[in-house]
């Protein structure tokens, strides 16, 4: 087992429309603004820019996101990850009975060297960190489709 790769994955119900959520999730720049742990994000250009997050454990991770699929009929926004993470995160937004269902995928292998030197006894702690990192997003992003 390679004790720095992750899969994650979280669901999402929440009662705005699909087209309403993916609007949101197409805009990273203004993440910060409803997703408290997503600390930073600087573009680079149209298609890339630096990501800097952190949760509730005493570290940052940056990376640069990649664009690699922005197709809005099928509700997917998908990013190739490089940095303290390399790997991919995908957002794909279905209906949902009367609202929508964001799902949130990714795959990635940690390069941070304070990370992978606690790989085997802070596996799961990253992993709590993680849930409840995604869970304050889905919180956050709630607040933010009332107030829009």
């Amino acid at each position: 087992m390679d004790w720095n790769h992750y899969r994650f994955r979280a669901l999402w119900p929440l009662p705005a429309p699909p087209a309403a959520v993916f609007e949101v999730l197409e805009q990273p720049e203004d993440y910060p603004r409803w997703w408290r742990q997503v600390r930073e994000v600087t573009r680079l250009d149209d298609t890339t820019g630096v990501i800097r997050i952190r949760s509730v454990l005493p570290y940052d991770l940056t990376f640069t996101a990649r664009e690699t699929r922005r197709d809005p009929a099928a509700g997917v926004l998908e990013i190739a990850m490089t940095g303290d993470l390399d790997g991919w995160a995908r957002w794909t937004v279905t209906p949902l009975r009367s609202g929508s269902l964001a799902r949130y995928d990714q795959v990635v292998n940690v390069t941070k060297p304070l990370l992978r030197r606690f790989a085997v006894p802070g596996r799961p702690v990253f992993r709590a960190n993680h849930a409840l990192m995604m869970r304050s997003g889905r919180r956050g992003l709630l607040r933010h489709l009332e107030a829009v």
